[in-house]
């Protein structure tokens, strides 16, 4: 009889239908009113330096702590009562619409751009649940807002440090690919001659040391074409004399000779150059992606498209290779050593880009870069 009374009394708790409970102790009979509580679980909330809020289905805020009023600097007894898409943009309402109606049990996140009272704007992550309505028609949604601000100045500033490296090491690159042809280049040439002149000087009768007087003359050839592609590798000379197509043909080539895998190059009329720092993250991002399919794609064919889709010039690269599975290696992750895609997406970052990886096991991979054309050539355009 106990047993069954305690379960209707916990149940009566649950759905709502009591506002108190008597509970008999030593020291006499004890209520615990609804409000008692939920006391400890409001403080929590309170000092919590995330904003947390209950909203209904038609996104009026039933309840809103002193935290989330701060962020949009607007006095908590104006928040309480108003609808919460006064502090969003018409296109955050419209890309948060479809996850509050359709709130996910497991819960949903969004960034978003606040507007506070005063006209400011707050960098912001919506953390989305439905609640349990336990006989409470009104309160569907809850929500968690964290002002992203100081996080977002952070990245701004790693972003800039990797930016700033990456010029030093372009800077570095420039300096390393002069040095190679004016000082190993010319005593790797004069070595050959000498190599050459002694096995003019060796005759028929010197058999086995003119033989290997011949093979050194041809591996220190080798050694001098060797460092004349790195030296281009470093530094892409004909980037800057001939342009970003001419670049990229040499670049295929070159990459299709060492390896055998043929490329398929095409290179669309553009309307305007790309701002130097532009075009030379394109032809990193080319020798990336084809040094990648080189070591792990087994690819057969790569094709390479420039185009200028509007205002946006675009490359893409497409291999028929083993390809990966995007949700087991992140964007981010390095490979076997390689530089990984998170270098090649940050590159087209810098200079106002973006990068988008689709791949398939067993299916080939595509690596589309679109980056931006100058105001000018964009005005030129219309």
């Amino acid at each position: 009889m106990r047993l069954a009374e305690s379960e209707e009394t916990l149940r009566a708790i649950r759905t709502g239908e009591v506002d108190a409970v008597v509970i008999a102790g030593k020291q006499g009979p004890q209520v615990f009113t609804l409000q008692g509580a939920e006391h400890a679980y409001r403080m929590l909330i309170e000092s919590m330096n995330e904003g947390a809020l209950t909203l209904t289905v038609d996104k009026t805020i039933l309840y809103a702590n002193q935290c989330f009023a701060r962020m949009v600097k607007c006095p908590l007894e104006q928040v309480v009562g108003g609808s919460f898409r006064r502090y969003l943009s018409a296109e955050d309402r419209a890309t948060l619409r479809p996850l509050l109606k359709r709130a996910s049990p497991a819960g949903s996140k969004i960034l978003v751009s606040l507007n506070a009272i005063d006209g400011s704007k707050i960098p912001a992550q919506i953390s989305i649940r439905p609640l349990a309505r336990n006989g409470f028609a009104n309160a569907a949604i809850g929500m968690v807002v964290t002002d992203m601000t100081e996080a977002q100045r952070n990245e701004e500033m790693l972003r800039a440090l990797s930016h700033r490296l990456v010029q030093v090491q372009e800077a570095e690159r420039g300096h390393v690919a002069l040095e190679l042809p004016h000082n190993i280049t010319q005593l790797l040439c004069a070595v050959l001659f000498r190599s050459q002149a002694l096995a003019n000087k060796l005759s028929a009768r010197d058999g086995p040391a003119k033989g290997e007087a011949v093979k050194l003359r041809a591996m220190l050839g080798q050694t001098a074409e060797e460092v004349q592609r790195i030296s281009h590798n470093l530094w892409p000379s004909v980037l800057d004399q001939l342009g970003l197509a001419a670049a990229l043909r040499v670049a295929t080539t070159e990459f299709a000779d060492r390896t055998g895998v043929a490329v398929k190059l095409d290179c669309a009329p553009l309307t305007a150059r790309l701002p130097a720092d532009a075009e030379l993250t394109l032809y990193r991002i080319l020798q990336d992606a084809l040094k990648n399919v080189g070591k792990y794609a087994r690819a057969r064919h790569v094709t390479v498209c420039l185009t200028q889709p509007g205002a946006f010039v675009q490359l893409a690269i497409n291999d028929d290779g083993v390809g990966f599975d995007p949700d087991h290696h992140p964007a981010g992750r390095k490979k076997k050593g390689g530089l990984g895609l998170l270098s090649m997406r940050e590159r087209a970052t810098y200079v106002g880009g973006t990068l988008k990886i689709k791949s398939v096991r067993r299916a080939g991979t595509e690596i589309e870069v679109r980056i931006p054309l100058p105001p000018s050539a964009t005005a030129a355009i219309r």
